[in-house]
């Protein structure tokens, strides 16, 4: 589903990712690891594009991604990957003038075109699977941290995505709320997501993935099981 070949990303002078080969299988969940500022974010973000990178090439859910895409002739592939390919940040980042249900249609509506009754009933469905049936005409401010965050994820399903990627998803939540979003995505992986999680939290890590990535000074140092 996934296949990284010698991907390069530079800040500046900074060599931020060197070089990195990495595969992953249908299916899978991979848990990336490792030190603060060692790259595991940047590797994460470039597997959608929202950071370009200047050499090597991702090969991700049927898509390939290589550098100098951001030019109007790749537009339609990079639309392609932002639907293959949902995210999940630290932050919610969910409108906050928007309830559960409108934050999770929005993108389907206004960006794919798709019909407002159809895109709803699918809506409920998702916030339905993510445990929040009850919750859709709730306000973010009317959310717990944790019910915030699986608002998120359910936006990111409404595009009916094969890849998802999670960055630090549980961090910002205590304890109870951070065992809510870990059974969410066991529960995709469970249904045959792929799926892959940036953490610094080994807990998380041991309890979502089967294997983990070691990222540090832009290199891949161990690949291997959990």
């Amino acid at each position: 589903m996934i296949s990284v070949r010698g991907l390069c990303k530079r800040h500046g002078a900074r060599v931020v990712l060197d070089g990195v080969d990495l595969d992953v299988e249908r299916g899978e969940t991979v848990a990336i690891v490792g030190p603060s500022g060692a790259g595991k974010s940047t590797l994460l973000r470039c597997m959608n594009y929202l950071e370009p990178f200047e050499a090597g090439s991702i090969e991700i859910a049927g898509l390939v991604l290589r550098p100098d895409m951001l030019r109007g002739a790749h537009r339609a592939t990079l639309r392609q990957v932002r639907t293959k390919v949902g995210m999940v940040f630290q932050q919610f980042h969910l409108f906050p003038h928007l309830t559960a249900l409108e934050n999770v249609t929005l993108a389907p509506r206004v960006v794919q075109g798709r019909e407002r009754a159809l895109v709803e009933q699918a809506a409920h469905q998702i916030l339905s699977r993510v445990g929040l049936a009850e919750r859709h005409g709730a306000y973010p401010h009317e959310l717990s941290g944790g019910q915030q965050q699986r608002v998120a994820i359910a936006r990111a399903l409404a595009a009916k995505p094969d890849v998802m990627l999670f960055d630090e998803p549980t961090s910002a939540l205590d304890p109870a709320l951070r065992t809510e979003v870990i059974q969410v995505i066991k529960s995709l992986a469970s249904d045959g997501m792929t799926i892959l999680v940036v953490t610094h939290e080994p807990t998380v890590a041991a309890a979502l993935a089967t294997r983990h990535w070691v990222v540090d000074a832009g290199k891949v140092s161990i690949v291997g099981d959990l």
